[in-house]
């Protein structure tokens, strides 16, 4: 807004000085009302113009907070890909280490106590893996 605000006051000091060059015409009898008329209509032309100036820069505005709103979007959907993408490559990972470990071995025997806990045996594979990979 910044930009909006310095490209109006040049155009307010631009008309400004345009209208202090011109010379001071004093007005006949029969022209009294040229001037004025001719001012006013300047001005709303001014006015209309800085309008539609700060239309533009607004539509800028909105079309690059939309831009940045697609690309966070897109990002976190990338990043949910990914996640789900390890969360299957461990799941496959538990699935294996359980199919090999011996439920008869002390780490088999550890593992059915540490399982009771958990709704599966997957479940617990799960974390047990996980929380060895973190370490």
């Amino acid at each position: 807004m910044d930009s909006i605000d310095k490209l109006l006051a040049e155009l307010q000091a631009e008309y400004q000085q345009k209208n202090n060059e011109q010379p001071k015409q004093q007005p006949s009898i029969a022209t009294p009302n040229i001037h004025p008329q001719s001012s006013k209509s300047a001005s709303f032309l001014i006015d209309e113009l800085l309008e539609e100036v700060k239309s533009d820069f607004e539509e800028l505005d909105q079309a690059e907070k939309l831009r940045i709103q697609q690309e966070l979007e897109q990002k976190r959907i990338r990043q949910e890909q990914i996640k789900a993408q390890r969360t299957e490559a461990l799941k496959q990972h538990a699935q294996d280490w359980l199919a090999k470990l011996d439920s008869l071995s002390p780490e088999g025997l550890w593992f059915e106590r540490f399982a009771e806990r958990y709704s599966s045996k997957l479940e617990a594979a799960i974390d047990y893996l996980q929380a060895n990979e973190e370490s």
